[in-house]
């Protein structure tokens, strides 16, 4: 194997594959990336066993083959070498890996192609094509609410499925860590009427952000109960589902909730954030008195600190006192693009519902705490 390729669309695809790579392996060939060249391309391929990357890149390809070599290693190599350098990657007779770019060369150590691991992803007959900003929306808007406790890996990803609102069918996004729900909307996309639902493992959604943050064209997603497949110009991820129920989420979003608090995000989100200074408790907890046109923010720490700040809001309900983990909530006000956010209030007790002012399919339940 013989190639030469230009630093930045090397580093480009390295970047992308060489994160799935976990940094800890007990299998050595899991912390290598594989390189195979041939036909004026170089395709790249990483995995964990449960996700691999395949990213394709246009090469001066001068042999045919194919190795692997420390994902890591290469990727840092690369990324250290001068912008506009021309890098040549070539086999040596003693299976090491050649590494030139201008004055600087680099031998790295190979091991066998034929031991890489290649996933079979089976069939999968469910496939639909997606916009990228609106696949990056649902990831955006409830990723923050996947839940990072192992023991309940069935929460540990994003909800992907279809629901009808109104007798209109939709591709909805949910996430849950029990303590905040986010819910998603958007218009069903041609040929996704039939998808099963599926759990998407989080370290997959977080990637694929990652992977199409700057895109603008059209995705194909594919899926079947246990696999999913996106592509998108010469990239592929590929990826394991995750095995469980998602619990039944729609129980608790409240239906009874009818005091609406209308405040302006970005204000709520100072305020919140100066108010909970004072308080030295890990949820860092916030109570919200309103009355009419009026919220008035709390906080209080175990040292007798305490903090109090007004808003201006809108508010025409009976009085009431609720509770909040200040980070959670903060987390819901980032996701709300509209100037104004609604709170759906029912007690001090009750999920509280949030409302994006300018985005009818976003939708957050947060839990009360007692303050």
């Amino acid at each position: 194997m013989k190639f030469e390729i230009e630093r930045a669309s090397l580093l480009k695809s390295l970047s992308h594959v060489q994160s799935v790579v976990e940094r800890r392996n007990t299998i050595p060939i899991l912390s290598n990336v594989l390189i195979e060249a041939a036909g004026g391309k170089v395709a790249m391929t990483a995995t964990d066993l449960d996700m691999s990357i395949v990213e394709s890149v246009a090469a001066d390809v001068g042999q045919d083959g194919a190795t692997t070599t420390p994902a890591q290693t290469l990727y840092d190599i690369v990324r250290k070498l001068p912008d506009g350098s021309q890098i040549e990657l070539a086999e040596e007779a003693d299976g090491r890996l050649l590494v030139r770019a201008g004055r600087s060369q680099f031998h790295l150590p190979c091991l066998d192609r034929q031991d890489f691991p290649i996933t079979d992803e089976g069939d999968l007959p469910s496939r639909f094509d997606i916009d990228a900003p609106a696949l990056r929306r649902l990831i955006q808007k409830t990723r923050f609410a996947v839940s990072t406790e192992e023991t309940r890996y069935y929460l540990n990803g994003i909800y992907l499925h279809t629901a009808e609102v109104d007798g209109v069918a939709v591709l909805r996004a949910v996430a849950t860590d029990g303590h905040r729900l986010a819910q998603v909307d958007m218009p069903l996309p041609d040929g996704a009427a039939g998808i099963p639902g599926v759990i998407v493992p989080r370290k997959v959604v977080n990637e694929l952000f990652r992977l199409i943050e700057d895109l603008d064209g059209p995705i194909a997603v594919s899926l079947s109960d246990d696999k999913i497949r996106v592509e998108f110009g010469e990239t592929v991820l590929s990826s394991k589902l995750i095995d469980g129920t998602f619990p039944d989420y729609q129980r608790v979003i409240p239906e009874g909730n009818d005091k609406v608090l209308s405040v302006t995000a970005k204000d709520l989100i100072e305020a919140i954030d100066r108010v909970a200074t004072v308080s030295t408790e890990k949820s860092r907890a916030v109570k919200i008195a309103v009355e009419k046109a009026k919220a008035v923010l709390s906080a209080n720490s175990a040292e007798n600190a305490s903090a109090t700040e007004e808003l201006s809001v809108e508010y025409d309900a009976e009085s009431l006192e609720v509770g909040f983990n200040s980070k959670y909530l903060i987390d819901i006000l980032n996701e709300c693009e509209g100037e104004n956010a609604q709170f759906w209030l029912a007690d001090a007790v009750s999920p509280t519902i949030v409302r994006d002012g300018d985005d009818e399919g976003a939708l957050y339940v947060l839990m009360p705490m007692r303050v």
